[in-house]
C-alpha cells in the first residue's frame, strides 16, 4: 500500500481534471498555476510509481518525443486505443469496443497479442481534416478537367 503524500494527492489531481495526455512538464506547470509547486524529481518517482500501480498509463509515442501519461483509474477500467495526428501531434485516447474485437481477433487468428500501452494509430484528427477540406477546396472537378460553360 502506499501513503497517500502531499505530493501524490497534488500529482493525481492535475492528472484526473486532465482533458488530454500530459508530460511531466505539463504537470509541473499545472501544480506551479495551482499554487503546489513540485519538484521534478518528486514529479517523476510520483509519476512512474502510479504507472506501477495501474492508476495511470504511459505512452512513449517516439523517441523524439516526451512520454505521455493519462488517468485510467483502476486498473480493470478498460482498454484504450491511442491515435496520434500527424499533422498537429495530438494524442487521442479513445475507449472503443471494436477495439478490443480487433485485439481478440489479432490473438485468436494471428497468435499475436497486441500491447496497447505501446501501440499508436497514426493519422488525422478531425480538425486538422476540416482545416485540409477547407484549404482544399478547389474549383476544378474530380476529373482534373477545367469547365468552361
Amino acid at each position: 500500500m502506499r501513503y497517500k503524500t502531499k505530493h501524490r494527492q497534488i500529482i493525481l489531481a492535475v492528472l484526473q481534471s486532465a482533458d488530454c495526455h500530459v508530460t511531466v512538464a505539463d504537470i509541473i506547470a499545472r501544480c506551479q498555476e495551482r499554487g503546489q509547486p513540485i519538484s521534478t524529481t518528486t514529479a517523476y518517482r510520483q509519476v512512474e510509481a502510479l504507472v506501477s500501480e495501474g492508476l495511470l498509463q504511459k505512452f512513449v509515442i517516439d523517441e523524439n518525443s516526451p512520454a505521455c501519461f493519462a488517468y485510467v483509474g483502476e486498473p480493470e477500467a478498460g482498454r484504450s486505443l491511442h491515435c496520434k495526428c500527424q499533422e498537429c501531434g495530438q494524442l487521442l485516447h479513445i475507449q472503443c469496443p471494436e477495439f478490443e474485437t480487433m485485439e481478440r481477433h489479432l490473438s485468436g487468428e494471428h497468435d499475436f497479442r497486441l500491447d496497447p500501452r505501446r501501440t499508436v494509430l497514426y493519422g488525422t484528427c478531425r480538425a486538422c481534416q476540416e482545416k485540409e477540406n477547407a484549404a482544399g477546396s478547389c474549383p476544378v472537378p474530380a476529373g482534373g478537367e477545367s469547365r468552361d460553360d
